[in-house]
């Protein structure tokens, strides 16, 4: 069925629309219903709520199919529901504007109206209600700042339905309990545990210090704190690079005019000594020993050039020995390079340095550039003489098992593009399309993305399958990361059924262009679980769908779980630049207010994160209060007032 016409709509025209898509609405529930909710199913059964949200969601695919905005205009100028709103409660809503059109017109009812399977109050109740069992209750935080004048009440108690607030764990939340704490009563709601990273012991002590912070929380009747495990998944990597020289540089400080400013500082510390760190020269114990401030050591570096080191000083760090050396010359160190006292009658006057930590090494491509993918070496090496191609690996070479020439990858986060130009049976051939004109570097484990390619890679991975038990015990929810079809949710819902874990709930991550297309079928077999959510990362989506397009899809995954009733997560990238430097920039700041039609919002890790979530804190206490998913909420606005009280006064 078509309804695009040329003419503008009569409200004759309009209601005759409308019955044509509350029919159609209803043979798709029909024609899909059934077959969506045996497969969706684990047990065979499904839930009288999750029977609600699969038909609204179908009848919501029914109208979307069809282009309704020569609707708009027509309906919005008889006083009407544009259907701009018709996510939660599709039928009631074409049925209730239906109904008004034809008193409007004066015609008898067409068609008796069908019962409609959930009202518009009935499915913002159910929102919250799975929002709650999900993600737990919306917080309340009495150390929000406001202006005055911009509340109503002076307390800073969220509304019911208000957003939370998700935070990627530090490292550091392992062992320092207080940076939880800190985290927690900022407005942190719920917190990540990223097991792409650490260990299972770490994962265990953050579980345990968010637990004791969220027993807190409710004896103080602040609400709680949850816990989201989110799995690694089939994640595509770029694979190790061969190490580079054993070498450490040290260098002094110039000015403009080359003289230098300050000089070159090295730490020499023993072979054996406690807490080493990479960045420390390791020397002979009893030849350390033997320094006094003031003392001269000569050296001939990697390039053959004499320097001389000056003892400053002495000191004791981590419970052992450290000697601060200077000079004001560039020093490369290596190892086994030969250091000499320059003081006489002197017992020990030589020795040589300790074995080096190999450099990290990084492949730097520009554009136009060639650059192997090797399916079957285990570690890649830069280009050089005798092999003017680079060569990376990658993690999971099974992906590329179904890729053709002419098809893109992406890496890094979409920072370097390049096309497949040839396909052997252990080798791509790829040339560099995207690049900084001065070369990008290409470092080991960073994220390969191919949107053209079907990758024959599904479900979990067996890391995920040894991360579930603990989670099962430990976690509230459990994120499946690159999810593709309804497949793995189901498989998922069976591995955490079969480890006690039928009370955590699930996120699912959409950021593949699989993942996109198949949101629907997403959706319907994951109301078949206790509790699920949805989570729009929008990291690698953005690589996948295109950056131009990325506003649009983010979109219509809010639209798609808001007709399934189902919570959404926003991530990626949310205040980014105020995590990492303390301050974000006004375009960050909007993405951030935007933020607030979802339920949820992530906030990664960063030297500033609790200053970043308290301020995100005030500013969804602050949007909520004007917007509600698409509802604009038309709070009194203080500049009215303002305006209104000058003019009386006038």
């Amino acid at each position: 069925m078509s309804i695009a016409m040329s003419a503008p709509l009569n409200p004759r025209d309009c209601l005759h629309r409308l019955y044509a898509l509350r029919r159609e609405c209803l043979h798709f529930e029909r024609s899909r219903h059934d077959t969506e909710a045996k497969s969706a199913a684990t047990d065979g059964a499904t839930s009288a709520e999750a029977d609600v949200s699969r038909r609204n969601l179908l009848h919501y695919l029914a109208i979307r199919r069809h282009d309704l905005r020569e609707l708009h205009a027509p309906l919005a100028e008889s006083g009407l529901s544009s259907l701009g709103r018709i996510e939660p409660h599709v039928l009631e809503n074409l049925s209730g504007v239906i109904g008004h059109l034809e008193r409007l017109c004066d015609v008898d009812p067409g068609e008796t109206a069908p019962e409609s399977p959930i009202s518009l109050r009935d499915a913002h109740d159910l929102i919250e209600r799975r929002t709650t069992a999900l993600l737990g209750p919306s917080r309340i935080t009495p150390d929000a700042k406001s202006e005055p004048g911009d509340r109503l009440t002076g307390d800073a108690e969220r509304e019911p339905d208000g957003v939370r607030i998700m935070v990627t764990l530090p490292s550091e939340a392992a062992e320092d309990s207080g940076l939880v704490r800190s985290l927690v009563d900022a407005g942190m709601c719920c917190a990540r545990i990223n097991t792409a990273h650490d260990s299972p012991e770490a994962w265990i002590r953050m579980c345990e210090n968010v637990r004791a912070e969220s027993a807190r929380l409710k004896r103080l009747g602040r609400g709680e704190c949850r816990i989201l495990m989110d799995l690694a998944g089939p994640k595509l990597r770029t694979g190790p690079i061969e190490p580079g020289p054993e070498v450490i540089r040290i260098k002094p400080l110039r000015d403009p005019l080359g003289r230098v400013v300050r000089d070159a500082s090295v730490v020499l510390r023993p072979i054996d000594a406690v807490e080493p760190r990479p960045s420390e020269v390791p020397i002979e114990r009893a030849w350390l020993e033997s320094l006094e401030p003031g003392d001269a050591i000569e050296m001939f570096d990697t390039r053959g050039r004499r320097r001389v080191l000056h003892v400053e000083r002495l000191a004791i760090g981590s419970g052992d020995l450290r000697v601060i050396a200077t000079s004001d010359r560039t020093i490369y160190f290596q190892s086994n390079t030969m250091l000499r006292l320059l003081r006489p009658r002197t017992r020990e006057r030589e020795t040589v340095v300790g074995r080096l930590p190999a450099t990290a090494q990084a492949i730097v491509v520009r554009p136009g550039d060639h650059l192997r993918l090797s399916l079957s070496e285990q570690i890649g090496r830069p280009s050089s003489v005798l092999e003017p191609v680079a060569t990376i690996t990658t993690t999971l070479p099974e992906a590329f098992a179904l890729a053709r020439v002419g098809e893109a990858v992406w890496i890094d986060d979409g920072r370097i593009g390049a096309v497949i130009e040839a396909i052997a049976n252990e080798a791509i051939d790829l040339r560099v399309l995207h690049a900084a004109p001065n070369g990008d570097r290409i470092l080991e484990d960073k994220g390969i993305n191919l949107p053209d390619t079907d990758i024959p890679v599904h479900g979990l991975t067996s890391q995920d399958l040894e991360v579930l038990p603990i989670a099962a015990r430990y976690a509230d929810m459990v994120g499946m990361s690159f999810v593709r079809e309804a497949q793995d949710v189901i498989e998922l819902r069976r591995r955490l059924d079969a480890c006690d874990g039928t009370a955590v709930g699930t996120v699912l991550k959409i950021e593949t262009r699989r993942a996109f297309d198949n949101l629907p079928s997403l959706l319907l077999a994951a109301l078949s679980g206790p509790s699920v959510g949805v989570m729009i990362a929008r990291g690698d989506l953005a690589v996948e769908v295109g950056y131009d397009r990325l506003a649009e899809v983010q979109e219509e995954i809010l639209w798609l779980c808001e007709a399934a009733h189902l919570p959404v997560i926003w991530a990626t990238q949310v205040l980014e630049t105020m995590a990492k430097t303390g301050r974000p920039s006004r375009a960050e700041v909007t993405d951030a207010a935007m933020a607030e039609r979802a339920e949820c919002v992530m906030l990664n890790k960063g030297p500033y994160i609790v200053e970043a979530v308290r301020f995100l804190d005030n500013l969804l206490s602050r949007m909520q209060e004007h917007q509600s998913k698409k509802r604009t909420i038309l709070r009194a606005l203080n500049v009215a007032r303002r305006f209104g009280a000058a003019s009386t006064v006038a």
